[in-house]
């Protein structure tokens, strides 16, 4: 296999003609605006190992990846991790590891495709990062190599852009009226109904006395200014959203990008996220992104509940709503965020596993499944873990 090493950034043009040259010979990723979202279909684990099903140029950045001698990451400071252009290449690369389990270092980890170390350097650029920004960013990718199997190798921070501006707003003067408007749960993963975040959402809004309404951000990606515009009349806003390599998703990363210039701030925002992995804290770097995220925007961060296994506790709640057993912990989360929202008072941050299920059956039942599902489309386990890209 030929060594050919890897930058992905989200220069532009002109920046990256700048410093071209100290890359000359790698293989070069960044977002040219034809890049799809990753959708969740999961083929690039259980229908063509490695390779993902969206054709559109950056199906192959697990085989990029696992190319390379050393892959350098420059990316804007976003939130705590990278931006949405950056993000979106990430969230492309799940084929680089399986999708069975194993526990590593006290906690469950997706098992390496590859038996290899990678190493990683990230290249942070922003005005005036404070210490706290910078320890935020490091401890995203020390996330990020962890769960894709490779290792940090430098973290670096550039100064670079403009002190950002904050226009002059009034405050709103609180009064003891109601808030207007419904309140918005916003379900940004593209899997839309049949996924986890669109079940969470549904389960929320069933216990929920305020006038709901769930929306799907995949029905927006072309008219973000349409989206804004609704979100703008909600009386507060649910982001349910899935765990994409550590962190959002790159749509709602690049949704929230475009609130924040659009200066749509003054909103009670809470969070109701989900993941696969065993550890609910495993999401606090998600939950830091949506605070810093309000920080910056002008919004109210108001809590959130983080579910891990999300697959199975989804189905459970969705299906069988009690508050006993597994769900016990998701359940008192749901009913403590839905009083919040309907009160207009903040839930604290809130983070629920599965209530007396075993880490380990847990990882065995999972395994079993991916398993049974690779045999179903013709691909036997251990191709899964053998088959080069």
């Amino acid at each position: 296999m030929s060594t050919k090493n890897l930058v992905i950034h989200d220069l532009d043009l002109s920046e990256w003609e700048k410093i071209s040259g100290d890359y000359a010979g790698w293989n070069v990723v960044s977002d040219n605006g034809s890049i799809h979202p990753c959708v969740g279909c999961f083929s690039c684990w259980n229908r063509t190992p490695g390779i993902c099903a969206i054709h559109d140029g950056y199906e192959n950045m697990a085989s990029l990846i696992h190319q390379a001698g050393e892959v350098v990451v420059i990316s804007r400071y976003t939130y705590g991790g990278f931006s949405g252009s950056v993000k979106g290449v990430f969230d492309r690369c799940l084929g680089y590891v399986l999708p069975q389990f194993e526990i590593t270092k006290g906690e469950t980890h997706h098992r390496k495709r590859f038996d290899e170390d990678k190493p990683f350097t990230f290249i942070f650029r922003g005005p005036f990062l404070t210490d706290e920004e910078k320890a935020s960013a490091v401890n995203y990718v020390r996330a990020v190599c962890t769960n894709i199997r490779g290792h940090v190798k430098d973290v670096i921070f550039q100064e670079s852009g403009d002190a950002p501006s904050v226009p002059e707003q009034k405050q709103p003067e609180k009064t003891a009226e109601p808030d207007q408007g419904k309140v918005v749960l916003l379900n940004g993963s593209m899997r839309s109904a049949g996924g986890n975040s669109a079940k969470l959402a549904r389960v929320l809004s069933d216990r929920l006395s305020s006038d709901t309404e769930i929306i799907d951000l995949k029905a927006h990606l072309n008219d973000t200014d349409g989206l804004i515009s609704i979100l703008s009349e909600a009386r507060a806003i649910v982001l349910c959203v899935p765990l994409y390599v550590d962190g959002l998703p790159s749509q709602v990363i690049k949704l929230l990008e475009r609130m924040e210039k659009s200066h749509a701030g003054q909103k009670r925002i809470y969070l109701l996220a989900n993941m696969g992995l065993y550890e609910s804290r495993q999401l606090k770097n998600l939950f830091s992104a949506v605070k810093q995220w309000c920080a910056k925007s002008g919004n109210e961060y108001c809590g959130g509940l983080g579910i891990s296994a999300g697959e199975l506790m989804g189905t459970l709640m969705e299906v069988i709503p009690f508050r006993r057993g597994t769900t016990k912990k998701a359940s008192q989360g749901m009913d403590r965020l839905a009083r919040a929202v309907d009160s207009a008072e903040a839930a604290g941050d809130i983070y629920a596993e599965p209530f007396a299920f075993p880490r380990r059956l847990y990882v065995w039942i999972a395994n079993t499944n991916w398993n049974r599902t690779s045999r179903k489309n013709g691909i036997k386990p251990k191709d899964m873990f053998t088959r080069d890209i």
